[in-house]
């Protein structure tokens, strides 16, 4: 009876992991019908309800979770075990799952990836854009990637990017019509497009330094983002002023199409890190792309796709 449970419970713990047959489905490459069907027949040989359905949401009965918590460690050690084999092979493999920001993700771990990917072939990336700080060990990831100054102590991290700072910008059109700024205290009468972050729902305070002193600014306007490559857009169609990555917004200064204000009050922010729970568990093709995105003080090369 195990042996037939095996591909069933692999089944539950994904729904139940995921909280979603749709999530879970995609997961272990199965139809959403195939996988209903699975739970069902499960449920009903053991003759208890494992998982309690809504219109929004799945989740586990008390029966379902204490299921869950008794054989999910002992199929994470299965997976883990079978992980460290890669280390016995001439080539490391195995798929590697990492959340990071739209920024990090454009600007600094896809540049790093070019030789990386021809090197070792038999290493799949996936890369989930997060903007909201997600708890990387509950939504099952490898690795996720944050700004130093939002890293959890307890995480092992390796640099990956060099500090960088913000800029604020406004589209040639918007200057035509609106004074330029000259300290950012004077932001507050103009038309800004914000930034919402996903994790607090919270808007984004615009930080600065003047005269040695920190200053944040509530700015207002029309467009609100959750993304900061549409604050750009929104910024380059002469929406507002935006405050972004220099990096973004540079080629941008550079044709004319944006001009850039305050350059003097924007800080410099601790760069992006990779940053894991446990150094032991790390495959060797982990350590290679560990390796691969670690921070140099080489300059690095521009990769404008997003």
């Amino acid at each position: 009876m195990i042996r037939n449970n095996i591909n069933d419970l692999i089944a539950f713990l994904a729904v139940a992991r995921e909280r979603s047959f749709t999530r879970a489905a995609a997961k272990i490459g199965i139809s959403q019908s195939a996988l209903s069907h699975t739970i069902r027949n499960l449920e009903k040989r053991l003759g208890v309800r494992l998982l309690t359905r809504t219109t929004r949401a799945v989740s586990p009965t008390d029966a379902g979770e204490k299921l869950l918590q008794g054989i999910g460690p002992h199929f994470d050690g299965i997976e883990m075990q079978l992980d460290a084999l890669n280390a016995l092979k001439e080539s490391p493999s195995g798929t590697i799952r990492l959340n990071a920001p739209d920024y990090a993700i454009s600007n600094v771990i896809l540049p790093k990836l070019s030789d990386f990917l021809l090197t070792y072939p038999e290493i799949k990336i996936e890369l989930m854009l997060d903007n909201g700080l997600s708890d990387i060990v509950t939504e099952r990831y490898d690795a996720g990637v944050r700004m130093g100054e939002q890293l959890a102590k307890d995480m092992i991290c390796a640099r990956i990017s060099p500090d960088f700072r913000f800029a604020v910008v406004g589209a040639v059109s918007y200057f035509s019509k609106n004074p330029v700024p000259r300290s950012p205290h004077e932001l507050i009468t103009h038309t800004c497009i914000n930034y919402r972050f996903p994790s607090s729902g919270a808007l984004y305070a615009w930080e600065f330094e003047e005269e040695g002193k920190e200053v944040k600014v509530r700015v207002d306007g029309q467009l609100t983002f959750n993304n900061i490559f549409y604050v750009l857009d929104a910024a380059l169609a002469g929406h507002g002023l935006a405050y972004v990555p220099e990096e973004i917004a540079l080629p941008h200064i550079e044709k004319g199409s944006l001009l850039r204000v305050l350059e003097n009050c924007s800080p410099y922010w601790e760069g992006f890190y990779l940053y894991y729970p446990h150094r032991h568990h790390a495959s060797p093709a982990f350590r290679a792309l560990t390796e691969a995105l670690r921070h140099r003080d080489e300059a690095l090369p521009h990769f404008p796709g997003r």
